[in-house]
C-alpha cells in the first residue's frame, strides 16, 4: 500500500492517519463541507471535499469516494467503522475498481452481515454460539415460546441489526436458566 484514503471522519480518521504516518504511507482524506476543518483534514497528506454536509450525500456517496481515489492515486481505501465498513456493495465495488478494501472482502461481509444467517454458519464451523432462536422469530407468541424455553432475561436484535438499517425480523437471544 503506498496511499490510504481514508472513507471516514473525526477520531477514526485521526488514528487511522496517525497509524499510516508511523509506517509512511500516504493518506488521503475526504469530507463533508461542514467538516472542512476538522482535525482528520489537515493531518492528512491530501484533503478531498466529497458533498454537503449530509453523510448520505458524502460519506456514503461510494461513487464520491471511489473518483477521489483514482484522482488523488489511492491504492486503498480504509473505511473506518460505520459508514460503509460493512457495505458488500462497496467493498465489491473497491475490488472492481482494483483498489484494496481494508476489511473482510464483500463475500465475508455479505455472510456475515445478517445475524441469523451468521449464526448458521458458525455454528456449522463448529464455533459455540449464545442459544436463542434458530433463525428469525416470527412475532410476539414466536418470542414468549423461545424465551420460555431458553430462559430470561432475552434480547431481541435486528438480524441485519442497527447502522439505521430497516427490517421487520429479528433474532431472540437468552440469558441462562437458573
Amino acid at each position: 500500500m503506498n496511499k490510504i484514503l481514508i472513507a471516514n471522519r473525526g477520531e477514526i480518521a485521526v488514528r487511522i492517519i496517525r497509524a499510516c504516518k508511523e509506517m509512511n504511507i500516504k493518506t488521503v482524506a475526504v469530507y463533508s463541507e461542514m467538516d472542512k476543518d476538522a482535525m482528520h483534514t489537515h493531518l492528512a497528506d491530501e484533503a478531498v471535499c466529497i458533498g454537503p454536509a449530509s453523510a448520505g450525500k458524502s460519506y456514503l456517496n461510494i461513487k464520491n469516494i471511489i473518483e477521489v481515489a483514482n484522482i488523488t492515486g489511492a491504492d486503498s481505501i480504509h473505511p473506518g467503522f460505520g459508514f460503509l465498513s460493512e457495505s458488500s456493495q462497496f467493498a465489491k465495488i473497491c475490488e472492481e475498481s482494483n483498489i484494496k478494501f481494508i476489511g473482510p472482502s464483500y463475500q465475508v461481509i455479505e455472510k456475515m452481515g445478517n445475524k441469523s444467517n451468521a449464526k448458521a454458519l458458525m455454528k456449522a464451523a463448529g464455533v459455540p454460539v449464545i442459544q436463542g432462536s434458530e433463525g428469525s422469530v416470527k412475532g410476539l407468541k414466536d418470542a414468549t415460546k423461545i424465551a420460555n424455553k431458553i430462559g430470561y432475561p432475552i434480547m431481541l436484535k435486528a438480524a441485519a441489526g442497527g447502522g439505521r438499517k430497516r427490517n421487520s425480523y429479528c433474532e431472540c437471544r437468552g440469558g441462562t436458566r437458573d
